[in-house]
């Protein structure tokens, strides 16, 4: 037969496990939705940039025929590209060293 004390000390180790697993699921929960938002963010961010270039490759073909237009909008572009490879160079982790 099990002790009082023995029964106790069981007791104990178990409530400090479940708070443990408690304070582990909680922080995957933080993570998880630190995740999603920034996946949301990411998401919005590249549907932004696909309709800039939709947006800047109908403006070309509507500026074909048009010379001082097609280095307006060819300066646009390098404009967008500088911005967005600083972007992408500012949010982009260093990897770690060896």
């Amino acid at each position: 037969m099990t002790s009082n004390h023995e029964m106790k000390r069981i007791a104990e180790r178990s409530y400090r496990v479940l708070h443990f697993i408690l304070r582990r699921t909680i922080h995957m929960s933080a993570a998880l939705d630190r995740l999603t938002t920034e996946v949301s963010e990411t998401s919005t961010a590249v549907d932004s940039v696909l309709a800039l270039v939709e947006g800047l490759a109908q403006q070309i073909r509507d500026a074909a025929t048009d010379p001082v237009a097609l280095n307006k909008l060819a300066d646009e572009l390098d404009a967008k590209q500088q911005a967005i490879a600083a972007a992408v160079a500012a949010n982009t982790p260093e990897a770690p060293a060896p």
